[in-house]
Parts: C-alpha cells; structure tokens; sequence
C-alpha cells in the first residue's frame, strides 16, 4: 500500500507542476502577442486615434466679476477667516488674471 501511495503522490506534484508550468507559458505567450499587436496598431497611420480637441481658453472675468470676488473676500477677511497675508494673495492673484 506505501508504494501505491508514492505513485499517486508522484503522480500529483508531476501533474500539478506541469500544469503550473504550462499556465504561465501560456499567459506569457498571451502577453506577447497582445504587445505584438499594440505595437503594430501604432505603426498604422490609418488607425491611430485622433487628437482630443483642445479646450477654448477660459474667458477673463469682467471687472464686475472681479469686485464682486473683492468683496468676497473682504468678507472673509472681516469675519476672521483669512489672514492678512492671504488676503492679499488673493487679491493680488484676482486683480493679476
């Protein structure tokens, strides 16, 4: 009975390892031949992707805009939110745009 159970056993870790050995040539064959077709896919002209549109720059804010930010902030200011060195960032980077 020990040595059935020897073969059997044998029999399993041969399988199992073939099994294991055969999985991961097939994944690293698999992940070739995607890489393959990538990189053709590329080298076609025909078929590359075509640029995203570029985005209209954002229009500058109108002076009404701009006092109304000041004014904002001016609250903020007043109530103990910003400091004054802060204030005075955000002023300076509203009346810069």
């Amino acid at each position: 009975m020990p040595g059935l159970l020897r073969g059997v056993a044998r029999t399993a870790v041969v399988a199992g390892t073939a099994t294991a050995v055969s999985n991961r040539v097939s994944r690293r064959q698999a992940g070739r031949w995607a890489q393959q077709e990538n990189q053709q896919s590329y080298a076609q002209p025909g078929y590359a992707e075509p640029a995203p549109a570029a985005a209209p720059p954002p229009a500058a804010p109108s002076m009404d805009q701009k006092v109304e930010q000041l004014q904002q902030l001016a609250a903020l200011k007043e109530q103990g939110i910003l400091t004054d060195d802060e204030f005075a960032a955000q002023k300076a980077r509203i009346l810069g745009s």
